[in-house]
């Protein structure tokens, strides 16, 4: 009885995070990087069967899908029960990509990537807020991208998804600035995940491509999602984020952004340096 009464005291001392889009990738990374560094961790993902894999590594796992707001009221319910109560940080890091030249999207798609990418996203925020808020402390931490900060042709939904959340979270930022929650963004570059067989499941599902003036580039774009290994010189592994993910959870004043890999930090000088027109050459060039 005495070692239950002190474990529970452990897990009741440490800071708890729920992270979204544990399945793979870098939420799967943060999710055992910040066990490791005495985390109360609450991963998520949005099927069964990920949760029960996350389980059986070691984690604490909900379901929590992002395009489902009831699925993330229990998610949150869950993740409360399990925290009792508290919740020192959320890292939003669920998302997808879905490829194709925006005429040719379907409106229901650029809902679709809008729900999880970011209505999912505020939904959850706004469930979490009131525990911080009262708690006079908490992180929010926000996994953008290098397609927050400049667009690439056949990436429209995604990036319009990204820009969407820059503006979000600097406007969530300012309207905390009083409260003790901090407010950051991490914007990776290329990153070895799953994204790009997420993003060929949602190109084929949505994208009509023989009917398409775009069919020549759409083979590219094919050829680029199935390619094995790493997608860009550039890439990196997930564990690349992780630093700037514990500076932002830990650090007394976090940074506003992070960028990381790269072609990020490239990119976000450029758009500042290079006119729109030279900087869209340079995008045509790399996107195309």
């Amino acid at each position: 009885m005495a070692s239950s009464s002190a474990h529970s005291t452990s897990l009741s001392s440490k800071k708890s995070i729920l992270i979204t889009g544990c399945s793979s990738g870098i939420g799967l990374c943060a999710a055992h990087f910040l066990q490791d560094k005495g985390f109360q961790v609450i991963a998520s993902a949005r099927q069964q069967v990920d949760v029960d894999m996350l389980r059986q590594a070691g984690l604490t796992a909900v379901i929590l899908d992002l395009g489902d707001e009831a699925s993330i009221e229990a998610g949150v319910k869950n993740a409360l029960q399990l925290t009792g109560g508290k919740l020192y940080g959320l890292f939003n890091n669920g998302a997808y990509g879905q490829p194709g030249a925006l005429e040719d999207l379907p409106t229901q798609a650029l809902r679709q990537q809008f729900e999880s990418n970011l209505f999912g996203l505020h939904h959850l925020t706004r469930l979490v807020l009131p525990t911080m808020l009262a708690a006079g402390e908490g992180r929010i931490i926000q996994n953008s991208s290098i397609l927050g900060l400049v667009a690439l042709p056949y990436r429209g939904a995604y990036n319009a998804s990204k820009f969407a959340l820059e503006g979000y979270t600097d406007t969530l930022r300012l309207e905390l600035h009083n409260t003790g929650v901090k407010v950051s963004l991490i914007e990776p570059g290329p990153i070895e995940t799953r994204f790009r067989a997420n993003s060929k499941r949602a190109f084929m599902q949505h994208i009509e491509m023989d009917n398409s003036r775009h069919q020549a580039n759409y083979q590219q774009t094919l050829n680029r999602l199935d390619k094995p290994g790493p997608s860009s010189r550039y890439s990196l592994a997930p564990e690349a984020c992780m630093a700037p993910l514990l500076d932002a959870l830990t650090r007394q004043n976090p940074k506003v952004r992070y960028p990381e890999t790269r072609p990020t930090i490239m990119m976000s000088y450029l758009r500042r340096l290079l006119s729109a027109r030279a900087l869209d050459k340079l995008l045509l060039k790399a996107g195309g």
